[in-house]
């Protein structure tokens, strides 16, 4: 998460990869996840109104403790049209995107006049309209760390660090499992209903 809203340009010094600024609006997809939940805690210290979107009841209660003002259930019908009526219809400023082959565009409509899409996960292709960025001159930004410099690093570093240490950034753990039940939490992650937290896996 650090990526999206943390990694610099290598153009550009002192700015978020996604331009965040305090006051604007941000939606996390996919935020009950280990990344989503940093994601809202991240995007909340930041000063930014969070929105973030679950697949389970108990997904939804994890991203509202964990930052979001706001939380929208992404597997029932029509929760695209509540989260643009949470902004009044004016749109998202920022949306932090883990499954772009889904939701790329229907996100591109869901933007604010200039607003900012950072893909960071995608499991596959999607067509989009190209228009629908021209309507609003909104940007898609791809955002991977292994491409981070040295220093963007050491920043994303510096700034989660920080966080730990004032405690605004609490790593959400998920269901925990031996090393001889690899084979199990292959199975659950792929086949769970919803994220919730990070699944890990002890030795």
């Amino acid at each position: 998460m650090c990526q999206g809203l943390w990694k610099l340009s290598e153009t550009e010094s002192n700015s978020y990869r996604a331009h965040a600024k305090a006051g604007e609006t941000v939606l996390i997809h996919g935020a009950s996840g280990g990344v989503g939940v940093a994601a809202c805690q991240m995007a909340r210290a930041l000063g930014l109104r969070v929105l973030g979107t679950a697949g389970t009841p108990e997904g939804l209660e994890l991203v509202l403790r964990n930052g979001a003002h706001q939380a929208f259930n992404h597997k029932k019908e029509g929760y695209t049209s509540k989260i643009m009526d949470a902004t009044k219809g004016q749109g998202v400023n920022v949306i932090v995107e883990m499954l772009s082959n889904v939701n790329l565009s229907n996100d591109l409509q869901m933007l604010a006049y200039g607003g900012r899409v950072t893909v960071v996960g995608s499991r596959g292709p999607i067509e989009i309209n190209p228009r629908d960025t021209m309507a609003k001159e909104s940007s898609i930004i791809g955002v991977a760390l292994p491409y981070a410099t040295v220093e963007e690093k050491a920043e994303c570093a510096a700034a989660l660090f920080a966080g730990m240490d004032a405690g605004w950034l609490k790593p959400a753990v998920g269901k925990q499992y031996t090393l001889d039940m690899a084979s199990q939490a292959h199975i659950d992650i792929i086949d769970c209903p919803g994220a919730s937290g990070k699944m890990v896996l002890t030795m």
